[in-house]
């Protein structure tokens, strides 16, 4: 199954990262590939927020659509969405925020999955795996277009 992992050591605090991939509303504004985001469900389980909502990705003439799980943890500082319905056989996919001094934080994205389709597969694989390599960098760079970027090192 394809997969990928990345941190990316960035400029603004753990929770400001948090606040930004929890916010999945705005992913088509900056999301590479996501053309629409529609949350059809949002429920409180204790600390966790439970969202049930259906991603529609679009690359040329492609369109699918997909549904998953998302689990917004604050207090593990994790945002993990499992997927439900759509085009794959298997997709889980992880976020980790984790402060590392103030006003700055690791980001940390997983992803793995598999498409149920060889045929799509083939079409679609390595533009899904391109745009997931850059998911993590898209979200750096819409934070430094929404919050104030810590100082560099020694500045």
């Amino acid at each position: 199954m394809p997969h990928y992992s990345t941190e990316r050591m960035v400029r603004h605090s753990a929770e400001e990262m948090f606040a930004l991939v929890a916010d999945v509303e705005k992913y088509p504004e900056f999301v590479p590939l996501c053309e629409r985001l529609v949350v059809r469900s949002r429920r409180v389980d204790g600390s966790r927020e439970v969202l049930i909502a259906d991603m529609t990705v679009a690359y040329k003439i492609v369109r699918e659509t997909f549904t998953t799980r998302v689990i917004i943890d604050p207090q593990t500082n994790t945002i993990r969405a499992d997927y439900l319905d759509g085009p794959f056989k298997h997709l889980e996919n992880v976020w980790t925020f984790v402060p590392t001094e103030p006003g700055r934080s690791a980001v940390r994205f997983w992803i793995d999955y598999e498409f149920r389709s060889r045929a799509l597969s083939m079409l679609m694989g390595s533009v899904f795996d391109k745009a997931f390599r850059k998911f993590a960098e898209a979200f750096e760079k819409r934070a430094d277009a929404i919050y104030p970027v810590a100082p560099a090192l020694g500045g």
